[in-house]
């Protein structure tokens, strides 16, 4: 087997803004995803919970990205945006499923799936991968774009919107089979 590279993380080539906290019942700072958060087992997008936002915070969004993807631009499991910046707190299954604690007027687009919703972890065989959960405090209450648009317009629209990012960083390495 090959030495995996590591990417380089999403937020290092962005403008620096104010650091918050975000956390997770369901995921511990560069622990393993559990098995919900996996594609084949669970695929339930995690809980999490976050404070210390910049004041002028007017709405959120959340992401999940995995920059060790072996496709040269790493691949988007969840992209969420206009999520009122009264909710600090998003249950797991809220972004998948029957969605069930997503807030009202909350946008999800297609995430590299397919799909407009949570996709789990599913590196290829062996690889271990970090799967980087973002939450944006947005200086507007409607970013812009719909729901038809890709990750990559929502996040150039987030580079000129973001007051402040929060992060948590999970891993997973799928077993090899046989």
């Amino acid at each position: 087997m090959t030495e995996q590279r590591r990417a380089p993380l999403p937020h290092d080539f962005h403008p620096e803004v104010q650091a918050f906290t975000v956390v997770s019942d369901d995921l511990a700072p560069g622990a393993d995803l559990g098995p919900d958060q996996v594609y084949a087992q669970g695929n339930v997008s995690p809980h999490l919970r976050w404070e210390g936002f910049p004041e002028g915070t007017k709405s959120f969004a959340v992401t999940c990205f995995d920059p060790d993807a072996p496709t040269g631009s790493g691949f988007w499991h969840w992209v969420l945006f206009d999520i009122p910046a009264s909710v600090t707190e998003l249950p797991a299954g809220a972004g998948s499923g029957k969605f069930e604690g997503l807030p009202a007027g909350a946008v999800h687009v297609r995430n590299d799936y397919g799909s407009k919703d949570f996709g789990g972890a599913a590196p290829p065989a062996g690889e271990r991968h970090r799967y980087v959960f973002t939450v944006y405090a947005v200086d507007q209450e409607k970013l812009g774009p719909g729901d038809d648009v890709s990750p990559a317009v929502v996040g150039f629209n987030l580079r000129f919107h973001t007051l402040g990012r929060a992060q948590l960083i999970g891993e997973y390495e799928a077993p090899v089979q046989g």
